[in-house]
């Protein structure tokens, strides 16, 4: 198999790129790792993590990353507010492009991203690691294919207890919160439902230690005889345990309860399980419940793989530009935009 020759752009402080790197190291029957850049202030910011991250890999100038023909592929992992930014560059440049996610909330700059890689047909993949998920994605797949019955309500929570420093940081967006942890919850309603006719924002500061931005997310997305509901917060006890997902049908409900569970033995770092709990109706009308585990699985692992298949052109993206491109739009009425 051949190995695609990759190079990470960047470092963020408080999303995925260690863990992104760590993955591609995983997979050297995949990827051949060439380096990485670090841009605007990271040398400063990330200081802690750069030695940890990227240890025995060169550091290359972004020129160098951006010049080379044979760097076919690149991961732009920049702080969010820089991601359209440096991956424009790497489309410029002919680059497949794995980015995180979302995006910064620069809906022109965006929409010429996508342009950008709709013409130079290279592979284009955002980070949402729940796509990948082994529970999520299949009770999204027997939802659009009717298992649970009409559809009227999908309910999502991802709430985690952050720093004062996080929280802080928060304000750097329109929606703090919902910017950076509501994008996850956008997609998995929009994958089942699709685009709201309504969105309500309700995001808010709580407040706590004298913080002011908006770090209690909370949207209402309504629909033809539905309405579906998504929230998250930084500042909750016990919020990572309680992370959930429960879709709700006229034959049955599912609930997803904690979306992951960190199996700290395992020797590979983010390798999770999950439960879930359905309820179904059966033919006579009863309820029937059942309760079941997943697999361990790595959170990234399924994610990075796919994308260098998607590069090899051993498959498509299931998730298209013009997904992509409606995802931020009602993403960015959700952060209050």
């Amino acid at each position: 198999m051949r190995k695609i020759r990759i190079a990470q752009i960047g470092i963020n402080r408080y999303s995925h790129a260690p863990d992104v790197f760590y993955t591609l190291k995983l997979h050297p029957e995949l990827f051949e790792i060439v380096g990485y850049a670090l841009v605007e202030d990271e040398r400063e910011t990330c200081a802690s993590k750069i030695e940890q991250v990227f240890a025995g890999y060169p550091e290359l100038t972004l020129e160098e990353i951006l010049n080379d023909p044979t760097i076919e592929a690149v991961t732009v992992e920049t702080d969010e507010i820089h991601l359209l930014k440096y991956a424009q560059m790497a489309a410029d440049a002919g680059k497949h492009i794995h980015m995180e996610k979302p995006g910064s909330q620069d809906l022109a700059a965006f929409e010429k991203l996508i342009e950008t890689v709709r013409k130079n047909g290279k592979a284009f993949n955002i980070g949402y690691m729940f796509r990948y998920h082994p529970l999520i994605s299949k009770a999204i797949e027997r939802a659009k294919a009717g298992e649970f019955g009409t559809i009227y309500s999908v309910e999502a929570h991802m709430s985690r207890l952050d720093n004062n420093a996080a929280r802080e940081w928060f304000g750097s967006f329109k929606g703090g919160m919902m910017f950076y942890l509501g994008c996850h919850l956008v997609d998995i309603v929009m994958q089942i439902q699709g685009t709201p006719k309504n969105i309500i924002p309700l995001n808010t500061a709580t407040g706590i230690d004298d913080i002011h931005t908006e770090d209690l997310g909370f949207a209402v997305m309504q629909y033809d005889n539905a309405v579906s509901v998504i929230r998250m917060g930084g500042t909750e006890v016990g919020g990572f345990d309680r992370r959930q997902l429960v879709i709700c049908g006229s034959k049955g409900t599912i609930e997803i309860r904690p979306l992951e569970i960190f199996l700290m033995e395992s020797p590979t770092r983010y390798t999770n399980c999950s439960k879930q709990t359905q309820w179904m109706l059966d033919e006579n009308g009863k309820t029937v419940k059942e309760e079941s585990d997943s697999e361990p699985f790595q959170r990234y692992s399924k994610m990075l793989t796919a994308f260098a298949a998607m590069v090899r052109g051993e498959q498509e993206n299931p998730y298209t530009l013009d997904y992509e491109l409606e995802l931020f739009k009602v993403f960015m009425k959700c952060c209050g935009m």
